[in-house]
């Protein structure tokens, strides 16, 4: 079916019948533009008012569709040969407007995907069931936009589709996990213990360490080596005051104030704010923090993070020599002698260097007993 050339014809007949585009839209109910539209070829008239524009026009409707006069000898031949034409034309428009409304299943479903990603928290439930939702919705459009295959192929190439997107959402979903230290957003099973909440995947289990405050901190199991009993559990963010993160600011002599500034700032109670001086001459560091030391002791945390703040000073400054530690109602003092001397396994830490392992096992998890922890606390500083 030739638009363009009907188009020229219906021109033609408006012409004849001494009509304006406005008259004869104006006799059919419609637009203007509407008739414009059929004269440039960029479209065909509705069924609903062929036969009154037949009429107006005084044309058959075999003519219209066949764009000019047909003779009598032809009419039989050109009236088939329209209807066959017509039937075509109308599968095409109800195939591309069926096509239109796939594509919006399809990108909807990826725009839905898009949002629970952006605006719901990770530990939200509700952010997985919109993407598997947005999943399954883009994969409907996607099979129904495929075209010449059989059933069975459409239905093998939509659950790749739809494999396909779900491995993509999860590696999305891990990436977020790793790079900003977040709940994942597709777990199976949610535990929740007495100071952690575990999600557990297919593939890795993440903890999260002292929920809701402000040294929360988490750690990615992607062997799933650990259990509740044996994670790896302390007061601080781990994240930040690790070995594994504070190793970096290791440095043979205090004064360097980027690097003091960097590791101080990763250590407990930076949380709370603090100014630091350094005195070079007799090497030691004074760090004000702005707290009150009994403020902050529930579970001896005051007492946990001073002590943790002086080993790993001493154990990655090297020529450091005394710290002095001030709040608005104390101040505590130690020197590296007495940390040599009355804390327990120092030497052990600082063996070759940083051994990472020691660290651990003689400050960090040293830090869960509070018996241990009192003792030693009396023991070296001096209040």
């Amino acid at each position: 079916m030739n638009q363009e050339k009907i188009g020229k014809f219906i021109a033609n007949c408006r012409k004849e019948q001494n009509l304006t585009q406005d008259q004869l839209a104006e006799k059919l109910g419609i637009t203007y533009k509407a008739v414009s539209k059929w004269e440039c070829g960029k479209g065909l008239p509705d069924a609903s008012i062929m036969m009154e524009l037949c009429k107006i026009l005084k044309i058959t409707v075999n003519d219209l569709l066949s764009g000019e006069k047909v003779k009598e000898k032809e009419y039989q031949e050109k009236l088939e040969k329209n209807i066959i034409d017509t039937i075509d034309y109308s599968n095409q428009k109800i195939s591309k407007k069926n096509k239109l409304i796939y594509e919006m299943f399809m990108f909807f479903g990826l725009g839905l995907i898009f949002i629970s990603f952006t605006i719901y928290p990770t530990d939200s439930s509700w952010g997985s069931i919109h993407s598997i939702m947005g999943l399954v919705i883009s994969t409907f459009g996607f099979v129904n936009l495929i075209s010449g295959k059989t059933i069975i192929k459409k239905l093998f190439l939509g659950i790749g589709y739809f494999v396909l997107g779900f491995i993509l959402l999860f590696l999305l979903d891990y990436s977020n996990v790793v790079l900003n230290k977040v709940a994942p957003r597709f777990s199976y099973l949610i535990e929740t213990g007495d100071n952690m909440i575990i999600y557990k995947t297919p593939f890795y289990n993440v903890y999260r360490i002292n929920r809701n405050t402000k040294n929360e901190y988490y750690i990615i199991d992607t062997q799933k080596k650990y259990t509740e009993d044996n994670i790896p559990i302390t007061l601080f963010n781990r994240n930040k005051s690790g070995i594994e993160n504070i190793i970096q600011y290791k440095n043979q002599y205090v004064g360097n104030n980027s690097n003091d500034s960097h590791l101080i700032d990763n250590l407990p109670l930076a949380e709370y704010g603090y100014v630091f001086e350094i005195d070079s001459v007799n090497p030691g560091l004074t760090i004000d923090y702005h707290i009150t030391d009994w403020y902050v002791n529930e579970n001896h945390y005051l007492e946990k993070a001073l002590l943790y703040n002086s080993v790993s000073i001493f154990a990655l400054i090297d020529n450091i020599e005394q710290i002095t530690f001030n709040f608005s109602g104390n101040t505590y003092t130690v020197s590296r002698k007495q940390i040599k001397e009355l804390y327990p396994n120092f030497n052990d830490i600082v063996d070759n260097g940083i051994n990472q392992n020691n660290f651990n096992k003689y400050l960090e998890n040293k830090m869960n007993d509070n018996d241990f922890v009192e003792n030693t606390f009396k023991k070296i500083f001096v209040n």
